[in-house]
């Protein structure tokens, strides 16, 4: 059960979607990234007004949040999203390593406005060429070279 504290930063997370969405950036998304009970990251769905399918409300306040901490990790911190993540949003959230993440509507309420994220979860596990999109690997041994040289270098900040 949320905490007093936890829905006063939920309804943060609400504030930032309802104001893009009265902007027009984007739909109707927020969130907002809590560090010591401090908010260090705002962010709202941003796709429409900026053209960018990957500016998702959650990826915006990562990418905030980790500019405002001098950081590519979100260690300790605190993700408020004001809807269940859609996968790529979930992905990022993985990759940011928040301790937790509170949301608000489910994936069931935003599908019901036309934001059915079902497809993705779907096409997942999919062999490459069943996929809608279709998914074909090519110049592996070229493509190789990157990695080689990344397990090589000395200097590297591992992540």
């Amino acid at each position: 059960m949320c905490k007093n504290i936890d829905e006063k930063f939920m309804s943060e997370a609400v504030k930032a979607a309802l104001n893009g969405m009265n902007n027009n950036e984007g739909g109707p998304f927020g969130c907002i990234i809590v560090k010591d009970g401090e908010i260090v990251g705002r962010g709202n769905n941003k796709v429409t007004s900026t053209n960018d399918p990957t500016a998702h409300a959650e990826v915006t306040a990562i990418r905030d949040a980790c500019k405002n901490l001098g950081t590519f990790q979100l260690d300790d911190c605190i993700v408020y999203t004001s809807c269940e993540p859609c996968p790529m949003c979930l992905g990022a959230i993985y990759w940011a390593r928040p301790k937790k993440v509170y949301y608000g509507s489910n994936q069931i309420d935003a599908a019901n406005i036309g934001f059915d994220d079902e497809f993705i979860y779907k096409e997942i596990p999919l062999p490459y060429e069943e996929r809608s999109i279709p998914f074909e690997q090519c110049g592996r041994n070229i493509a190789l070279e990157p990695f080689q040289k990344w397990s090589e270098k000395e200097d590297k900040t591992e992540y």
